[in-house]
């Protein structure tokens, strides 16, 4: 068979759109856009957006642990008590992290077959639902919670000649609760082999971070992660 119908596989991921969130007068906590992209088997949904927070990704961790004892996770950008949120250098520094985090997990193949790993990254139920779905103690699957998650965004990757196309999207009457104004993000890639199995693209623009940070009071602060 020619070599060429082959379609190589490629999972582009984007960690991105950080946005502060108050639990109460004192407490505030970050959340964070996480896009996907893949024509890979390996997942329902070739494209998908969802938000979550650094202690969800701390229980991703535990669990992808849990479930391959033999190997070595990528670690996790440490956790700060007094994390700063309205500083750029620390939230970019997170955000970082988190994603250079799913990147290797994601290419490592046995990870891949971890329910737990799709909801997190597919779904947006809370982290008790994502426990019982995939233990099968909820009346939804897997597969159908990860498809009722709305996915109405334009990714930049598919952005690029398309600037009329997505004029009319956000024109449009879109009900998305995941839409945070992708594609506005343009800055450096972080660098992969060619031959890799997996492609990750990361499109990160500090100059427009902190631009979708919810106002919140300026004074002291805890932040919860």
């Amino acid at each position: 068979m020619d070599s060429s119908s082959f379609v190589k596989e490629f999972i582009s991921l984007w960690v991105r759109d950080p946005q502060a969130h108050k639990e109460d007068f004192w407490h505030t906590y970050i959340d964070y856009e996480i896009c996907l992209h893949t024509n890979s088997m390996c997942f329902q949904k070739k494209t998908s957006c969802v938000r979550r927070r650094y202690s969800e990704f701390v229980w991703l961790r535990q669990r992808l642990q849990d479930n391959a004892l033999l190997i070595e996770l990528p670690k996790l950008p440490p956790g700060n008590p007094f994390f700063n949120f309205t500083s750029e250098f620390q939230v970019n520094q997170r955000m970082l992290g988190l994603q250079e985090f799913l990147q290797k997990v994601l290419e490592t193949a046995l990870l891949l077959s971890d329910s737990r790993l799709h909801l997190f990254l597919q779904s947006q139920l809370s982290i008790a639902k994502m426990d019982a779905c995939s233990q099968g103690q909820t009346h939804y699957t897997v597969a159908q919670a990860i498809h009722r998650c709305p996915c109405d965004v334009r990714f930049p990757i598919e952005e690029q000649g398309h600037e009329e196309d997505c004029k009319t999207f956000w024109d449009s009457d879109c009900d998305s609760t995941t839409s945070s104004g992708l594609g506005n993000s343009v800055g450096p890639s972080t660098p992969v082999e060619e031959d890799s199995a997996h492609e990750f693209q990361t499109i990160i623009s500090e100059a427009e971070l902190f631009s979708s940070l919810s106002t919140s009071p300026r004074n002291q602060q805890h932040v919860h992660s």
